[in-house]
């Protein structure tokens, strides 16, 4: 839930979302002066992806305040359920949100004492939600494996910033032999729609963010790793037969967009797929 109060309507608004998350962005022109409050029931973290304010005044529920310019490659983030009330002068900017469920964050979130921050440089955090603004903009959508796999690698690099591992938080689950099976045999059955992680989760009666790590300590792969490799090569073989073109075969191995498929296959197979 966000709340937003006397703050002139951002131009280009764009949206995705998926289990756990929720991707936004959007450009102001130049606006003499916003006002806002904003407030939301899952972590939230914000960027300024280009331009900026003269001046950004905040202050969170906590105690938290910021008084100094918004630039480009500023990130923020506002931890769930704390409201942050804000002002920008003289603001022209293009921004982009991310939103993580706690559930991203697994045990995570209470071992570590979320704070929130303002403008602070996040080499990391703006790389990450750079290059899903940079998927958005050419696909139109974000793939829901790929986004949810970026959305677990910000919680830990936000609880990191906090002061605890993964270690810390406690080890993670097994995943045993049979539900690894059975979490392969749903990937290969489905490989000709989009496939999340929450899903793979659900298969494997675990928690998205346990799911996650457990798959990684048990195959040394994500599992967004291991669905794009079948799904190339199952495309290689579709494409070896010459009987599809290659945005058919995209989309029977589950891309919404040949682009898409094109920039994975390249980076899965070392090749082009044409």
């Amino acid at each position: 839930m966000f709340r937003r109060v006397h703050e002139p309507e951002a131009q280009d608004r764009r949206s995705a979302i998926w289990a756990g998350g929720r991707f936004d962005a959007g450009r102001r022109p130049m606006t003499r002066r916003v006002e806002g409050v904003t407030r939301s029931d899952d972590h939230l973290l914000l960027v300024t992806l280009s331009g900026g304010a003269k001046r950004l005044t905040v202050v969170a529920d906590d105690g938290h305040r910021y008084d100094g310019p918004d630039r480009a490659g500023a990130v923020s983030f506002l931890p769930a359920f704390c409201e942050r009330r804000l002002t920008l002068d003289h603001v022209e900017a293009e921004w982009a949100s991310i939103s993580l469920s706690r559930a991203s964050f697994g045990p995570l979130e209470t071992a570590a004492r979320l704070a929130p921050f303002s403008n602070v440089e996040d080499p990391v955090v703006f790389a990450i939600v750079g290059e899903i603004d940079r998927m958005h903009r050419a696909d139109g959508a974000v793939d829901a494996a790929y986004a949810e796999t970026m959305a677990f690698a910000l919680a830990r690099h936000v609880a990191r910033r906090a002061g605890v591992s993964a270690e810390r938080a406690g080890r993670t689950p097994a995943l045993p032999r049979w539900k690894l099976k059975r979490v392969r045999d749903h990937v290969e059955a489905h490989l000709d729609r989009q496939i999340s992680i929450a899903e793979l989760a659900e298969v494997a009666g675990m928690s998205a963010g346990h799911f996650h790590r457990a798959f990684r300590e048990a195959t040394g792969a994500t599992p967004l790793r291991f669905i794009q490799e079948r799904r190339v090569e199952l495309a290689a073989r579709l494409l070896r037969t010459g009987e599809a073109s290659v945005g058919e075969v995209a989309a029977k191995v589950g891309f919404e967009s040949q682009s898409h498929f094109a920039r994975v296959f390249r980076a899965i197979a070392g090749r082009r797929p044409f």
